[in-house]
């Protein structure tokens, strides 16, 4: 056992600040419009650096992406972020987590690691940074299966196992998100929906790890969220993330099979707050504002930086492989 706080540290924070400055490193002097990406309408162009590739095949892509304090987290030099992501892949030997090294505009490499504990889980589909504890991270399985683990070097150990509350048949998550308020954490998913038929089921609780290291929830909000934007073979959420204002940043992705074409957007989609109590108030905006469309990727992660820093977004565009951008979306 060992201790832990739910609330960030001074150097947590100073790290996550660096990490805006790391990921910005590259971007254009000037503004200019993102290769693959279309603003939403009256939107200012984003002087944002292209697309990375970090994968070229159908077991490399990325299902999720998290930036954390830690050797494993966003801290680096020469204008390198550092992030742990997941693969969705299922067969025996697939890689499911790996460390992704990032020079915005310039490179990205996605180093793997063994997956240490146990079985390895089928389907992986969010990562999200334990907040002010050093390379802990809870991992989320499509099917709602929580995995708290603990990195040590080229190892992703599993320190408990347990489901998501509020599962219903059907439901296919690929979103996870954790945030801390007041000392307080909060978890936010959903199951992606499906098309016009199945919109997206939004949950947030508050959440806690017991002395077990037993993941926690409290009690569930739920609500629903339609996308504007793509329109068809729809995935509602693919991802979120929870700015330091504490707003919704949802992704959401079109696959209509593993060759494409794909297509995405960011939303602002609503709020999440913790007051000092611990209790949560989850909103969810019942027509989105689309911050970005990127066409010809299926982004299934968004990892807004800390202190209001730049989005990252990782994408698994199945045979093509996965690829890394980051975007200004988070500082509003």
């Amino acid at each position: 056992m060992f201790p832990r706080t739910t609330v960030l540290s001074t150097a947590a924070v100073t790290v996550a600040t660096s990490a805006a400055v790391l990921l910005s490193t590259g971007a254009a002097a000037t503004p200019a419009a993102t290769p693959g990406a279309t603003p939403s309408p009256g939107a200012a162009p984003s002087a944002t650096p292209g697309w990375q590739q970090a994968g070229d095949d159908i077991t490399s892509g990325i299902s999720g992406l998290a930036l954390a304090d830690g050797p494993h987290g966003s801290h680096g030099s020469g204008g390198v972020a550092h992030a742990l992501v997941v693969r969705d892949n299922k067969k025996p030997g697939q890689n499911r987590v790996g460390e992704l090294s990032y020079r915005p505009g310039r490179s990205a490499h996605i180093e793997p690691l063994a997956w240490a504990d146990g079985a390895e889980p089928i389907d992986l589909e969010a990562i999200e940074a334990v907040p002010g504890a050093s390379d802990e991270f809870v991992a989320l399985a499509s099917r709602g299966l929580v995995y708290h683990l603990k990195v040590r070097g080229s190892e992703a150990h599993v320190l408990d196992t347990s489901p998501l509350p509020a599962i219903a048949e059907g439901d296919d998550y690929e979103s996870f998100a954790l945030t801390s308020r007041h000392g307080r954490m909060a978890a936010v998913w959903a199951d992606r929906g499906a098309g016009k038929e199945r919109p997206a089921t939004v949950h947030a609780a508050p959440f806690s790890f017991n002395e077990y290291d037993e993941a926690e929830f409290g009690r569930v909000s739920t609500t629903r969220l339609r996308a504007p934007y793509p329109t068809g073979a729809v995935r509602h959420a693919s991802d979120i993330s929870v700015t330091d204002s504490g707003r919704l940043l949802v992704s959401s992705a079109s696959d209509v099979g593993d060759d494409g074409p794909f297509d995405s957007a960011v939303m602002d989609a609503g709020t999440l707050s913790v007051n000092r109590s611990g209790k949560i108030r989850l909103s969810v905006a019942k027509h989105p504002d689309v911050l970005r469309k990127f066409k010809g990727h299926k982004i299934e992660a968004v990892e807004c930086a800390p202190g209001s820093g730049p989005a990252v977004l990782g994408t698994d565009d199945e045979n093509a492989g996965g690829y890394v951008n980051s975007a200004d979306l988070c500082g509003r």
